[in-house]
């Protein structure tokens, strides 16, 4: 699992007249992700989001507060080995362009340590999960924005992760390239990894997470299960859900 334990990001901002102001993109946020479960990051844009994600993946170092994750009995807080148990992915990942989905994956495998072998299983595994065999040996500066999405995944799965941390992954993808995005990760739910998911989609979080954490402003606003978050709202879907607490804090929803 993955627990982030009171967890601060201070951003300085420029303002008129050389006048700074300190703003906190996140503001004391403590989560935990268990092995076998999804849990959904939901808020609007500028909530703190992606700076939560960056810190929890070791990316980005906390003003405060600690981000372990746990294997079995054994507690990780080393940068390094944190990261060496964590699949990231951003919403702004880029590629080799030059490059096909094999030969990153072949290179990343050296990276990572992984013997030749080792590697060529993984990625027939890899391209067997995605569905990437038809594309595999292409350029990816000749793939679909869709195929690109579902290579940019395959770098996180090279070292076979314990955690996932994954923002963004289905946006502005077409049906089908969701669909085998969000199958994906179930499967991995189902093998026992730990997965934390940012997206824009309610339908998808409803679907997908076992449990979702609304985010605003840097702070959780309200978390539970899809279920229990509907309930407690009165509302019929994780989308009114969203709606109603986005006007209770007073500003428009931009969804």
């Amino acid at each position: 699992m993955i627990t982030a334990s009171h967890l601060v990001k201070t951003f300085t901002k420029n303002e008129k007249k050389n006048k700074k102001r300190e703003i906190n993109a996140v503001d004391d946020i403590s989560l935990t992700v268990d092995a076998g479960e999804i849990v959904g990051i939901l808020g609007p844009n500028g909530a703190g989001k992606t700076t939560l994600l960056r810190m929890m993946s070791r990316l980005m170092k906390p003003t405060s507060g600690t981000v372990t994750v746990q294997i079995g009995q054994t507690t990780i807080s080393d940068d390094v080995e944190v990261k060496k148990n964590i699949g990231y992915l951003s919403n702004n990942t880029k590629l080799y362009g030059r490059l096909s989905s094999r030969e990153l994956l072949q290179m990343l495998g050296v990276l990572y340590g992984i013997s030749e072998n080792d590697t060529k299983e993984r990625i027939g595994i890899i391209s067997g999960l995605l569905s990437m065999d038809s594309f595999l040996d292409n350029r990816i500066e000749k793939l679909s924005t869709g195929q690109t999405q579902r290579a940019s995944i395959a770098r996180c799965l090279v070292h076979d992760p314990q955690v996932y941390i994954f923002d963004e992954p289905t946006l502005g993808l077409d049906i089908i390239s969701s669909a085998a995005i969000v199958e994906f990760m179930k499967g991995e739910r189902e093998r026992g990894k730990t997965v934390l998911y940012s997206t824009h989609y309610m339908e998808e979080a409803e679907y997908l997470c076992d449990r979702i954490v609304m985010i605003h402003q840097g702070r959780i606003i309200r978390e539970g299960t899809p279920a229990d978050l509907k309930a407690q709202m009165g509302k019929g879907s994780l989308r009114d859900v969203f709606a109603e607490l986005i006007h209770m804090e007073g500003m428009p929803d931009e969804h």
